[in-house]
């Protein structure tokens, strides 16, 4: 256990930043130093949560001063540690934010120098460390990705209000007139009475056609606000005839459903909250429901418009603070869709190429691969100005044409050359997306096949396809799964000859196929939902580029896979496509051009203790994949106790000139709570220096 800060040390940092500090013996500490990862233990003496780049700055010199070490907390969803691993906690979750602006006449945007700081900092500043974990799980909640996905994992909702609506945190959050929002201003709104059956509208009421003004603006964003399609158009599974179970399954074996191929439930409609864009449209799933998708003038008409509705702009930006999960900024630029041409009165939401859920921001500076990355690039292709503390406590603007050698750099390598606390990137219109999941059990006799299948059908795929295929273990006696998802960036019309090739595979009977039309939004939420994933369990993540994918490292993957154990994924995605047309960052052409990058995703349960959940990964992508490596990964997969080797392979040829420029904004190597594997005076260092220890209980009797 660490000292915590003194008294006079305490006061002092107290006294230069407007945001709350907790010492390490503080009730509140323990809200603000916990990330998603169980497996790591802070050793830190405090927290202290900014509200802008000005805190942040005076944080900075204070740690200096101190000869403290900062750790930069983001979003905690990094598994390795760093984000809590440093001295003082520099928590960022107040600096909040998100506006969405079309380009100007000249296709430029407004600087960050020039904007205003959207934070408002009386709310952020009497926000709880416990509201911001409540509002964290809600988050986290999938199951809209898609109804029958939850209903085949899981089983039926215990009862309408499980599903139904969000949670009272939430809901101050989708409503912009509670009394606990203020607006840039600060002065508080208008209270709203709510009621069982409904509510008032807000000045941003969502689905409310496209904004009025070039700009729209708000303090914190959305929970889901698009449209989920009917659970039942295009969803098929192998069964003539299911049972409805009318017993709640919440937290039973979420492989029970392989038990009895006979017993897989109906899924319940699509939740009414995202469908009606109405947190209290209804409270069951009673008689009606139907009526909500059989309406033409419903949100799911207004999403096949959508489809065919042809964008104003080519793409629009998005400004967000360092605290703003990419969950919330998803939610917000569905929330303010921009006009389409022709005048048709069709709105198209926007979205940032974002990595899927759930990630926090810094994903905008280490990489950042998902459903968009094949047709506009990773996450940090899209950034076009990011505001930034550095090592000396200055405050700059970065952007292409200032401090250029830290642009270059910061993008792929961000965290280890200063604090992110805004970002501005592009967006791109997204009016629907042709997506969804192809689920078959994992038959070791089969499951080469079928990732052999999923590779030809892939080659040459248009930059609009997204497509991976991974494997996920179930308990000890129980069948694991194969689920292979799509997503085509498009409307159905042009998206189903993708999965009527990948579908044509007859191996096995798909236990479901619900690849259909539905919104972006929903899409992000699909890898989550199958990956079942939870705060607290231990996690283990590995991740490789690979050239290609032959016969026999297919079946070599298959047969170690057959040995994991419960809760392994491992994961194929198809690259290339718009990542290989950047090349003004640090990170290299040789792994811009990759056929796939792979994934080892593996959660456990904190009171156990299995060699297999790190060492399977390991074997996977350091033996059986090495002949096809293509250098490092992305560096927002580095993990957990990563070699200096793997982590200067993420760079390539760019290791060098990546040095030097560390060398001069940090000298004293202060951000060295990151995943930089060097000291100050250059030498490498091993992983266990620079990232928090494992709680002393784990693998002890």
């Amino acid at each position: 256990m660490s000292s915590p800060l003194s008294e006079d040390i305490y006061k002092e940092l107290a006294a230069a930043c407007r945001g709350p500090v907790y010492r390490s013996s503080d009730s509140g500490f323990g809200d603000y130093s916990t990330i998603f990862n169980g497996n790591v233990k802070t050793l830190a003496k405090g927290v202290v949560c900014p509200l802008d780049s000005q805190d942040v700055s005076k944080i900075i010199v204070f740690c200096t001063k101190h000869s403290l070490t900062p750790s930069i907390k983001a979003g905690g969803y990094g598994t390795a540690g760093w984000a809590i691993g440093g001295d003082i906690i520099v928590d960022l979750s107040k600096i909040v934010g998100v506006e969405i602006e079309t380009p100007l006449a000249d296709g430029s945007f407004t600087s960050l120098r020039d904007a205003s700081n959207n934070n408002t900092v009386k709310e952020a500043s009497t926000t709880s460390g416990k509201r911001r974990r409540e509002d964290d799980a809600e988050l986290r909640r999938y199951d809209d990705a898609s109804q029958a996905v939850a209903s085949f994992l899981r089983g039926p909702p215990l009862s309408a209000q499980s599903t139904d609506g969000p949670s009272p945190s939430i809901r101050r959050r989708l409503n912009p007139d509670s009394p606990s929002i203020h607006d840039s201003q600060g002065i508080s709104r208008q209270e709203s009475q709510e009621s069982d059956h409904g509510s008032r509208s807000s000045t941003s009421e969502v689905g409310s056609g496209p904004s009025s003004d070039s700009r729209s603006t708000s303090m914190i964003s959305t929970a889901g606000t698009s449209p989920s399609p009917p659970a039942d158009n295009n969803t098929s599974l192998d069964s003539s005839s299911m049972a409805s179970s009318s017993a709640a399954r919440i937290g039973a074996d979420p492989f029970g459903y392989l038990d009895n191929p006979n017993n897989f439930p109906p899924a319940p409609p699509p939740s009414t909250v995202q469908a009606a864009y109405n947190p209290h449209a209804m409270q069951s799933w009673g008689a009606g429901t139907s009526a909500l998708f059989s309406n033409p003038t419903g949100p799911l008409a207004t999403m096949n418009m959508r489809a065919h509705a042809q964008p104003e702009h080519p793409h629009a930006f998005v400004t967000f603070g360092a605290g703003m999960r990419q969950k919330e900024i998803d939610a917000y630029t569905a929330k303010h869709p921009l006009g389409g041409k022709y005048s048709t009165g069709v709105a198209i939401p926007y979205h940032v190429p974002f990595a899927a859920h759930p990630v926090g921001s810094s994903i905008m500076l280490l990489g950042g691969f998902g459903f968009l990355s094949r047709l506009h690039g990773l996450s940090i292709d899209n950034l076009v100005e990011v505001e930034m503390v550095l090592a000396d406590g200055r405050i700059v603007i970065v952007n292409e044409h200032d401090y250029p050698d830290l642009w270059w750099s910061l993008r792929g390598a961000g965290p280890v050359l200063g604090v992110a606390t805004r970002y501005k990137a592009k967006a791109f219109p997204v009016p629907v997306v042709f997506a969804g999941n192809l689920i078959y059990r994992f038959n070791k006799a089969t499951a080469p096949s079928l990732i052999k299948h999923f590779r030809d059908c892939v080659k040459g795929a248009p930059r609009e396809l997204y497509a991976n295929v991974l494997l996920t273990a179930g308990p000890a006696g129980k069948d694991s799964l194969i689920v292979v998802q799509m997503c085509y960036v498009g409307p159905k019309e042009k998206g189903q000859e993708y999965l009527a090739a990948i579908s044509s595979w007859d191996g096995e009977v798909s236990l479901l196929n619900e690849v259909n039309e539905k919104s972006f939004l929903h899409q992000q939420d699909s890898v989550a939902q199958v990956l079942r994933g939870k705060a607290g369990r231990q996690w283990f993540i590995r991740s490789a580029l690979i050239s290609s994918l032959p016969d026999d490292i297919i079946n070599q993957t298959v047969m170690k896979f057959a040995d994991t154990p419960v809760g392994c994924t491992w994961l194929f995605e198809l690259a290339g496509g718009a990542i290989t047309d950047f090349e003004d960052n640090v990170i290299p052409k040789p792994q811009r051009e990759a056929a796939f990058t792979i994934a080892a995703l593996h959660q456990w349960e904190m009171d156990i203790d299995d060699d297999r959940c790190v060492d399977s990964a390991e074997e996977w992508i350091a033996g059986t994949l090495k002949p096809v490596h293509v250098g490092g990964p992305f560096p927002s997969f580095l993990g957990r106790h990563e070699t200096p080797e793997r982590t200067k392979a993420c760079f390539g040829d760019n290791w060098k000139r990546l040095c030097e420029i560390k060398n001069f904004y940090d000298p004293n190597n202060l951000f060295k709570s990151t995943f930089w594997p060097l000291n100050a005076e250059g030498d490498e260092v091993q992983a266990h220096t620079h990232e928090p220890p494992t709680p002393e209980f784990i693998g002890k009797e």
